[in-house]
């Protein structure tokens, strides 16, 4: 408590009591960390997770030998064990697109070998669209920073295409691959997309081709000799994979003529 007199009338004093905290019992202290510390946390976790499948050559693994020699086990399993399977084929498909590593093509084609093309293309869209999004919000509200800096040069077209119609620019981009889904990923987290729009644009755009890819899955798994090769069926999935293929050229040369 401190006596203080007014300038104006010096002959006037009272008494000033200091100021108290708008809730009693607590102090003002600096900024918590907790934010800033968690988002490190996370980006140190997935930079260990890109480093140790590398490390332990884990992309390997990731091939039609390996999964043509352990053909049998996996079907059995799959057979044995439906609910865990699919489980774990999700997961692990959510975690390589997320993450952005290597093997999601041949992922898309074991899931067809293992689940049908049907069912193949359902948990292949699950999985795609679930890594998909954790790529998004990785990229939004982790590692902007970085994705500037690597992939800046992206975000110009793709924004410009987002501002006339989000959710069918980003669809084409899906149906039309003109730029790597990994890249179509990370960079539209630098835009201003909501999220639900990107997760429906990115589920809907990626169906045809993952039936493609499950298709011929499904066809590699039933192949035991070369002679087989030459069947109708495993003769259709190559057509269809390389109709897919041409998919963009044909896109950029035909919107090419247009304009």
């Amino acid at each position: 408590m401190e006596t203080q007199c007014a300038a104006k009338h010096p002959g006037t004093c009272e008494m000033v009591h200091p100021k108290q905290p708008s809730h009693p019992g607590t102090l003002s202290s600096k900024p918590t960390r907790g934010p800033r510390s968690g988002k490190f946390i996370i980006a140190a976790v997935m930079g260990l997770a890109i480093g140790a499948f590398f490390w332990f050559d884990l992309d390997a693994h990731l091939t039609l030998e390996t999964t043509q020699a352990n053909r049998d086990r996996l079907l059995a399993f799959t057979d044995e064990h439906r609910a865990a399977a699919v489980a774990s084929f999700i997961v692990t498909y959510s975690l390589v697109t997320g993450l952005s590593l290597p093997g999601a093509t041949i992922l898309t084609l074991v899931g067809g070998f293992l689940f049908g093309s049907l069912f193949g293309t359902v948990f292949v869209n699950l999985g795609a669209t679930g890594g998909a999004t954790l790529a998004f919000l990785a990229a939004r509200y982790l590692l902007r920073d970085t994705v500037e800096q690597k992939f800046g040069k992206w975000v110009g077209p793709l924004q410009a295409g987002f501002t006339k119609n989000a959710f069918s620019y980003l669809m084409t981009l899906r149906l039309i691959p003109l730029f790597p889904f990994f890249i179509v990923n990370v960079v539209t987290g630098l835009t201003r997309m909501k999220i639900g729009t990107y997760v429906g644009a990115t589920a809907l755009g990626i169906i045809p081709g993952s039936f493609v890819y499950a298709y011929a899955g499904q066809q590699l798994g039933t192949i035991h000799s070369l002679k087989e090769i030459a069947s109708p069926n495993v003769l259709a999935a190559f057509v269809l994979l390389g109709l897919l293929a041409l998919v963009p050229t044909l896109y950029k040369k035909f919107s090419g003529t247009q304009a």
